[in-house]
């Protein structure tokens, strides 16, 4: 209500003092205050316009201000600490990003000397698989040249000599069958 009456007071003056300044009223202006000029009474208005809007305006335009001023204070020390708190997230990253690099190193080098004993262990098995192949070949190929031998004495025995051909007594037969034996 304060400051309506003191605007109201403010702004009579200025309706009231207001004049076009042009013919009859410039004389009747004139006549009037015995001046030609209303400069000085607009000096004294415009004064105390500026002095009722400093009183009035003045504390909420300063308590307008500092508010805004620390809002501006409040708000950068935010962005300050979040801009803190992502530098810090950003080391923390870095650093598990190290360690990860770190780890999967290591990880290639394990594989690596892994694959090496396993290559290894393949080459040494697979040598030895090779030898008992190579064994087990020359043994079939021995026992294949001993069955063809027994083939082609039997072919030969069963073509050419007959029973009637060959007297053999039980003691010739059991000579035979004990060298074959031993």
């Amino acid at each position: 209500m304060k400051k309506i009456a003191l605007l109201s007071l403010l702004a009579l003056p200025a309706i009231l003092l207001a004049s076009s300044g042009h013919g009859e009223e410039a004389s009747r202006y004139l006549a009037q205050t015995g001046r030609e000029s209303d400069f000085w009474p607009r000096v004294v208005n415009f004064t105390i316009f500026a002095a009722l809007a400093w009183y009035l305006l003045a504390k909420p335009i300063k308590d307008f201000f500092v508010g805004r001023s620390q809002g501006i204070a409040s708000q950068l020390q935010e962005i300050e600490a979040k801009l803190q708190a992502a530098k810090d997230e950003k080391k923390e990253a870095q650093a598990r990003l190290d360690e990860s690099i770190q780890k999967a190193e290591q990880i290639i080098e394990d594989a690596k000397k892994e694959a090496v004993v396993l290559a290894k262990k393949i080459s040494e098995s697979n040598a030895q698989e090779l030898e008992v192949m190579e064994k087990q070949f020359v043994e079939k190929i021995a026992l294949e040249e001993r069955k063809a031998t027994r083939e082609a004495i039997d072919e030969v025995l069963s073509e050419n000599i007959t029973a009637d051909d060959i007297m053999l007594d039980e003691a010739k037969v059991v000579d035979i069958i004990s060298k074959k034996v031993a």
